[in-house]
């Protein structure tokens, strides 16, 4: 078994309300769960308006189908939400029993 994770960082250059901050993130983490079978959610910096950070995560068989998926994840945000900018993500695949 196979746990892919990624840690996604994005900046919201216009944004000026945290509100503004919390519609992007609920947009952002609906779509990916529509689109893709992972798990997603706000990780870290709640309370900084302009920047967002979201972690993913996906099981499977094979370490190169998790990498397949959240690397399409990833661009899927970047495709998909024009008026946010990835500043980094980090990703890593590890092997369970």
């Amino acid at each position: 078994m196979n746990i892919g994770v990624c840690k996604v960082r994005l900046r919201l250059p216009e944004n000026q309300s945290l509100k503004g901050k919390r519609q992007v993130v609920k947009s952002i983490i609906q779509r990916v769960k529509n689109k893709y079978n992972v798990s997603i959610a706000e990780v870290d910096e709640q309370d900084i308006w302009q920047i967002i950070v979201i972690g993913i995560s996906c099981v499977s068989e094979s370490a190169q189908h998790c990498n397949e998926v959240l690397s399409k994840v990833v661009d899927f945000i970047e495709k998909t939400r024009l008026d946010v900018e990835i500043l980094d993500y980090e990703l890593e695949i590890l092997h369970a029993l």
